[in-house]
């Protein structure tokens, strides 16, 4: 139970019951508009009387979906029912600084304790105003202090930052440091940046899952991370790297074998860091990583810079546009960027260089880049021609650990059918019948009998 000694101001506002429902959303974005927070009560009258109201799961839920679907830009309030002087009410806890909002397609500001409706010229004043001010959340003073942040973490940042020249000073300690990276404000507290950036236990999130098929049926895996960016940046990368595809490779000329992924390293990690440089950060939705069948998907909350496409930026003809340009320059620094606005180049020609179809794709809730994944039969294709062309002139060029697998099997289970093959190897039989077909026409195996009864022969 809780009693209420406060009035209506700038930042609070009361109303009788959740019949004024359109009332209090113009009044939430009167508040978000001046102030970017503040609280509505429902069950309570102008003057600060406390009448209560009924108060079921419906009653929230409906207020939850009112506002979800008639504010613009979307909010992610907290509702919630409270107890005030023993009566039932309702508590909406808002913030937001995508200003101007709008409830039911018109703007207003809080002035007192009333709400006015904004003209169009005031409205233009407002978005010219919050265009000049990017990047206002990773700027703001963060709930974490100095103290929270990692020391060994930002050494070896100064440390990476200086090798690779961007940085031309020695570490000293946190509060110097993270000044030279205005990473606190001028009262030397520490802004979410530096908090996200370098803190011990930050709590930015990612969820990262692998799927049965091409589609969201069937989990196989799925996990949810907690970290610092870097944190985010390693355990992602991490995660991929042990679940994508690695297929023997020969180097040109030799027979020394090497391990290629099916994506490229260099892109996925590219894309991770655009995926965190580029994020909403007040956006509850976290980056994701999915792994599907046919392909690999990251993806970040956050519109795309209205007015421009993903082509814009892989041909090179606007520069950077990073939503965080505090974090995007940090990583800079530490050269885990290579230059602003070149992030996409890079991811598509990596993919160009090894023949991966890679695609930036806008979302209403946000971005993706996905990398399509070849087909067992492609990498097979992919791994022989390279065998091939490495071995010109050996005896044994064209010989595949995949030849000799089937040929160890056969001279132990001479009567096994292709079909079989393929499930005791997990090599599709598409492939088996193809790589069996090779070996007849070298004379390495051949049929004895009938394909029900007969047997395999290899001439060895």
């Amino acid at each position: 139970m809780a009693n209420i000694n406060f009035l209506e101001n700038e930042v609070i506002e009361f109303k009788k019951t959740t019949g004024e429902l359109k009332e209090g959303l113009i009044s939430i974005v009167s508040i978000l508009n001046k102030h970017q927070n503040g609280k509505l009560y429902f069950g309570i009258k102008d003057n600060g009387e406390i009448m209560g109201q009924e108060v079921s799961t419906k009653t929230i839920r409906d207020v939850s979906k009112t506002i979800s679907e008639n504010i613009e830009p979307k909010i992610y309030p907290t509702v919630n029912k409270i107890k005030l002087n023993d009566k039932d009410c309702i508590l909406v806890e808002f913030e937001g600084d995508d200003i101007p909002y709008l409830a039911f397609g018109r703007a207003y500001m809080r002035v007192g304790d009333e709400d006015r409706q904004l003209s169009m010229k005031e409205i233009r004043n407002m978005i010219l105003k919050d265009e000049d001010e990017v990047g206002k959340w990773e700027n703001k003073v963060s709930d974490y202090t100095i103290q929270d942040i990692d020391e060994e973490l930002l050494k070896g940042f100064i440390e990476k930052g200086r090798e690779a020249k961007r940085i031309n000073f020695p570490y000293t300690n946190k509060e110097e440091i993270l000044k030279k990276l205005s990473l606190v404000n001028k009262n030397k507290e520490l802004l979410n940046a530096g908090h996200i950036l370098f803190a011990k236990e930050a709590k930015l999130e990612m969820q990262m899952a692998i799927f049965a098929t091409e589609t969201k049926l069937t989990f196989l895996d799925i996990d949810q991370v907690f970290g610092n960016i870097f944190e985010l940046i390693e355990t992602g990368e991490g995660y991929i790297r042990k679940n994508i595809k690695w297929p023997v490779n020969f180097k040109s000329g030799s027979m020394e074998r090497v391990e290629i992924p099916e994506i490229p390293i260099e892109a996925i990690r590219e894309a991770l860091i655009n995926s965190i440089i580029h994020r909403d950060f007040k956006n509850p939705k976290s980056n994701e990583i999915a792994i599907y069948k046919d392909r690999i998907e990251i993806f970040n909350p956050g519109e795309f810079p209205e007015g421009y496409t993903p082509e814009d930026f892989i041909d090179g003809k606007e520069g950077s546009m990073p939503r965080n340009p505090l974090i995007a320059n940090t990583l800079y620094l530490s050269k885990d960027i290579e230059k602003w606005g070149s992030g996409f180049k890079r991811i598509y020609e990596e993919c160009q260089k090894e023949n991966v179809k890679v695609e930036f794709k806008i979302k209403k809730n946000g971005f993706s880049v996905i990398f399509y994944r070849k087909t067992d039969e492609e990498l097979y294709d992919l791994t022989q021609n390279e065998k091939n062309n490495s071995a010109i002139g050996t005896e044994n060029g064209t010989q595949i650990d995949t030849e000799n697998l089937i040929l160890e099997i056969l001279k132990k289970t001479p009567d096994m059918t292709q079909k079989n093959l393929s499930e005791k190897t997990n090599i599709s039989l598409r492939t088996v019948k193809r790589i069996m077909q090779q070996l007849k026409e070298k004379g390495i195996i051949e049929r004895v009998g009938s394909d029900r009864k007969g047997y395999w022969k290899i001439n060895l």
